[in-house]
């Protein structure tokens, strides 16, 4: 089973949260961000080549000209490549793990795997983020050495930074399945 639901992340830009069932111990959670605009895109490109014009005109230099190509061109792969986050991926399946997975502008993509043996626990938790409370989801690790420490938090959708409700939505189906998985016999 599949749905598509439709939140707005801490700035209010429009997040689309698309969930996937595969069965009672598998599911996956999709958070597809808003594409890079044509619009910043023009005011940026347009900024830095007017800024490029009016050292040309006072130094009468071509090189400045083409160095503002080369260098609006060379920024724009590079926030494509390294910065700018189209889709996160939550993939959780009860008796292997949780894998979180980040699909970039240009294609790249980067993948997690958490065993889930060593998840101890799916949670909501708060941090203040440019002056104002913002909630995020996260993965508790456990700690080897003591069994009832942490040893790491996974932060989750950390670039589409999503709001309460939507964070809700996920959280709750995490649980089901955690709780499932802890209710299911181990066998030896």
């Amino acid at each position: 089973m599949e749905d598509e639901l439709s939140f707005s992340d801490i700035y209010g830009g429009r997040l689309a949260l698309q969930r996937r069932y595969y069965s009672p111990s598998c599911r996956e959670f999709c958070l597809s961000c808003p594409r890079l605009s044509l619009r910043s895109l023009t005011s940026v490109t347009c900024t830095v080549w007017l800024a490029a014009y009016g050292l040309f005109t006072l130094c009468e230099n071509s090189m400045i000209l083409s160095a503002a190509i080369f260098i609006t061109l060379l920024g724009l792969l590079g926030y494509l490549h390294f910065v700018k986050i189209d889709q996160e991926t939550l993939l959780i399946i009860d008796s292997l793990g949780i894998q979180l997975t980040s699909s970039y502008a240009s294609g790249k993509e980067s993948t997690t795997f958490i065993e889930m043996g060593k998840v101890k626990d799916v949670i909501i938790n708060e941090a203040i983020y440019m002056q104002k409370v913002i909630y995020y989801l996260c993965i508790l690790l456990n700690d080897p050495a003591d069994p009832h420490g942490i040893s790491q938090v996974v932060p989750v959708f950390q670039s589409a930074k999503p709001r309460l409700d939507c964070l809700i939505e996920v959280y709750r189906s995490c649980q089901e399945i955690l709780a499932h998985q802890k209710a299911a016999p181990t066998s030896p």
